[in-house]
């Protein structure tokens, strides 16, 4: 009907290319326009104007051997304003993209380590986007952005570089935990040595304490027991500590009997024994 009234309706985001006589005439801009065929005019196509987007997958290796493939996302759209040459001097928009940027990633990644290459993603990306706006906008078209979207390096060498990574973190581990024993053992020595002078002081003081608790016990018995002299009060003593020493022995011991020398004088054979004892040991130190 819209045909036989001359009448066509253009889309919105859309654009008709008019002939007339095979010609190009005229851009129609969205909206109702009146196309007499009888005059030779006619709508040689539509042309979108809506923003398209492209997945471009393009082998090619590193400076450093290594083959990968890298995913470029083009999007792009076309000039209303350039909508004749977009849509007569491009026959297939989408395979002229893929080559230039086949042409690009083939030109710039081969300059750069597998590492590099991950690092300076943008820097290609901006690459691509450079010289598709150049050569693009001679046809009508508009690139909006470009975006490297992924780079896949063979399957043997993303392995290697997963191992060569668990090797470097479980190095970094095992040196950590050196350090942390290490740490522990600075720590627990000087908590030994720390240990052992306290005990040290310990002892020391409880020696003096012995020894000054001796010396009064000695003076005030010569003072208070006339005619006793000092080696009585010492003699008294050491047979009081032995019997002590011999009462903790069979209560700490497994057997419940202790054999010691009994006789009349066995409590003067008893301090001589420990005095010759502690007079041998003075000597031999």
């Amino acid at each position: 009907m819209g045909n036989l009234l001359c009448c066509v309706k253009v889309d919105q985001s859309t654009v008709a290319i008019k002939e007339r006589f095979g010609k190009f005439d005229d851009v129609l801009q969205p909206g109702c326009h009146c196309l007499p065929w009888f005059l030779g005019s006619q709508i040689a196509g539509r042309l979108t104007l809506r923003l398209q987007q492209l997945d471009v997958k393009c082998e090619t290796k590193t400076k450093d051997n290594v083959f990968v493939n890298v995913v470029a996302s083009i999007q792009y759209r076309a000039l209303s304003e350039k909508a004749g040459d977009a849509f007569y001097k491009l026959s297939n928009t989408r395979n002229q993209i893929q080559a230039y940027v086949f042409d690009v990633i083939r030109a710039s990644v081969p300059k750069l380590n597998l590492d590099d290459a991950f690092e300076q993603k943008n820097d290609i990306a901006r690459a691509v986007e450079d010289e598709l706006e150049k050569a693009m906008s001679n046809y009508g078209f508009e690139i909006v952005q470009t975006l490297i979207v992924d780079i896949e390096p063979d399957e043997h060498v993303k392995r290697a570089m997963n191992e060569i990574n668990a090797a470097l973190r479980l190095r970094m581990a095992a040196s950590e935990k050196a350090e942390a024993e290490k740490i522990l053992q600075i720590k627990r020595a000087e908590g030994e040595a720390e240990s052992k002078y306290l005990a040290g002081l310990g002892i020391a003081r409880q020696r003096q304490a012995i020894v000054d608790g001796l010396r009064d016990s000695v003076l005030g018995f010569s003072v208070n027991v006339p005619g006793t002299t000092a080696k009585d009060v010492m003699d008294m003593v050491l047979v009081t500590q032995y019997f002590d020493t011999m009462k903790e022995i069979g209560a700490s011991s497994k057997s419940s009997a202790v054999f010691i020398p009994h006789g009349p004088g066995a409590v003067q054979d008893v301090a001589t024994q420990i005095r010759n004892g502690l007079l041998q040991a003075s000597v031999n130190h």
